[in-house]
């Protein structure tokens, strides 16, 4: 009989594979996401521009621990109203992530920050059909199943492994530490000069 952790360990396994199964998948027209951020913030940072973030739900707790790291790496970077987030102008990136194609905020926020000379950087599983494409200055497609890709009322319903957005939640997780592991090469920044941007008021 197999023991406790062996069923966590084959359950972690599983859920890794899945998400993991998502960077092999082709996304042309679209560059691979890890290049197209990774590029855009290595550009943003040649010309001292600031990074904003923003997401709802888990894409949103997803993209403020990318804020943290980017923090980390010397950037100055701010997740959307947060008190002390200043005003994005022209040198500026947005990062905003729309899964399932378009929220309304996120629409929002788009407009206004292109409206204000910002870049528009938008990750989203839904780059054909969603309605925040229409404000980014570049589209990064994270080919992961969200809340959009529920079944119809009258299928046959299972349990999961991974519910509703958590597949494309998961992928964003994994997406940003390859993005911060790559910047931090681009940059040149050490382990040491990231460890040492921590906060130490904990």
């Amino acid at each position: 009989m197999a023991s406790q952790e062996d069923a966590a360990s084959s359950l972690a396994s599983q859920i890794c594979t899945h998400i993991a199964s998502i960077f092999s998948k082709p996304t042309h027209p679209y560059p691979p996401p890890l290049d197209l951020i990774v590029h855009e913030l290595t550009a943003t940072a040649s010309r001292n521009g600031s990074v904003f973030l923003y997401g709802v739900g888990r894409e949103g707790l997803m993209l403020k621990a990318l804020c943290m790291r980017l923090a980390h790496l010397g950037l100055s970077a701010h997740f959307v109203f947060d008190m002390t987030t200043p005003p994005i102008t022209a040198p500026d990136l947005l990062i905003a992530s729309a899964g399932p194609g378009g929220f309304s905020t996120v629409d929002a926020i788009c407009s206004v920050a292109r409206s204000y000379g910002g870049r528009v950087l938008l990750l989203t599983a839904q780059p054909e059909t969603g309605s925040c494409v229409k404000h980014a200055s570049a589209v990064a497609y994270v080919a992961a199943q969200t809340m959009a890709d529920g079944k119809e009322e009258g299928e046959v319903k299972s349990r999961p492994l991974l519910p509703m957005g958590s597949v494309y939640e998961g992928a964003l997780f994994v997406l940003f530490e390859m993005v911060v592991y790559k910047l931090g090469e681009a940059l040149g920044e050490t382990a040491e000069a990231i460890r040492c941007r921590h906060t130490n008021l904990e």
